[in-house]
């Protein structure tokens, strides 16, 4: 089965007979019209109630524009934008790009193009969500370095030793949060071997 075939392809276009053309398109190239909008404001209800894997859409349409609709899509329903327009200048595909936009498509398309620029703007759709996960990790791990870094039993400046109830309370309270993976490796050997032995 071709990737295309598992693929549903919300078409945005406020021209009826491009419209009819791209759908036409589409189904030749094995991808499933999930729906049609003709503005911004139809596209993103339509991208909220029928999730489609990829949004093809025009600039210039009444209402709300397409960059606008691409930019409100991927705030409230991240999804692949593939902007298919008459209109191709440097700020139009710099403002798709800073949209969120995977891929840019000047009309009228070749089926294979169409099909090359839905197959991109899926694939760094994926990426982009990559990424954000990976930046989500790495700012988890930066809050956990800076809460262990409290621990420490010296002060890193002048190197008094920390000591007292604050500092036992800060430790009781760290550990008392950890799963029972994070707290193997604070254990010392005899409570690692005792535990080992359950």
């Amino acid at each position: 089965m071709k990737k295309s075939e598992t693929r549903s392809v919300l078409v945005v276009e406020d021209d009826h007979l491009v419209s009819e053309m791209i759908r036409g398109m589409l189904a030749e190239l094995g991808y499933t019209v999930a729906g049609e909008a003709e503005d911004g404001h139809d596209a993103l209800e339509k991208v909220r109630e029928l999730r489609p894997d990829v949004v093809l859409m025009d600039i210039k349409m009444p209402r709300m524009s397409g960059i606008q609709a691409a930019l409100l899509i991927q705030k409230h329903f991240p999804t692949p934008v593939v902007i298919l327009s008459a209109y191709e200048t440097e700020e139009l595909v710099s403002d798709a790009v800073r949209a969120g936009v995977g891929a840019y498509v000047v009309k009228p398309p070749q089926p294979e193009e169409l099909s090359r620029a839905i197959e991109v703007a899926v694939g760094r759709f994926g990426d982009m969500l990559r990424i954000r996960e990976l930046e989500h990790e790495l700012e988890g791990l930066r809050r956990k370095m800076a809460r262990t870094a409290g621990l420490l039993p010296v002060c890193p400046r002048c190197g008094k030793r920390r000591s007292g109830d604050e500092y036992d309370r800060i430790l009781k309270t760290y550990f008392s949060e950890l799963s029972e993976d994070e707290m193997e490796v604070h254990l010392c050997g005899r409570c690692r071997d005792a535990r080992g032995g359950n």
